[in-house]
């Protein structure tokens, strides 16, 4: 796929996708098959225990996960995904999801997905998200 195309899917998605601007997370990078997604935890992302809320982390590993799976340029839909936390986040800290296609088949693929501190590269979180593609493009034509 030209890089014309990740460009289109990524613009699409970041426009479409209204949680990247309620998180204020970035896309940093989309080719295909991967995708890094950066976002810093705020005050407002902060759970009762005072670091980092789980679906905050789960919703950051979910933005990566979909830019990675329809980087192809057709519609791919998540059918599972799972989280194992290894560590609280904590206002300030800069999280990296780092998605990459572990198996692609005919109409499911599975990606691994690692959360990580980008300054101290130390591992938040580990995803896995198993996609089934539609044979339908990711942007209406």
């Amino acid at each position: 796929m030209e890089n014309k195309i990740y460009h289109q899917v990524k613009e699409y998605i970041f426009q479409k996708d209204r949680l990247f601007q309620f998180l204020g997370a970035e896309i940093k990078d989309i080719k295909e098959g991967m995708a890094i997604v950066e976002m810093e935890v705020k005050e407002n992302h902060l759970n009762a225990a005072q670091i980092c809320q789980g679906g905050v982390i789960f919703t950051l590993a979910d933005l990566a996960f979909a830019l990675a799976s329809n980087s192809y340029g057709t519609v791919a839909l998540a059918v599972k995904a799972n989280i194992t936390f290894i560590r609280p986040a904590k206002v300030g800290d800069r999280l990296l999801a780092k998605a990459k296609e572990f198996h692609k088949g005919k109409n499911l693929a599975s990606y691994h997905i690692f959360i990580e501190n980008k300054e101290s590269g130390e591992k938040i979180a580990f995803f896995e998200g198993l996609v089934y593609r539609l044979d339908k493009p990711v942007i209406p034509t």
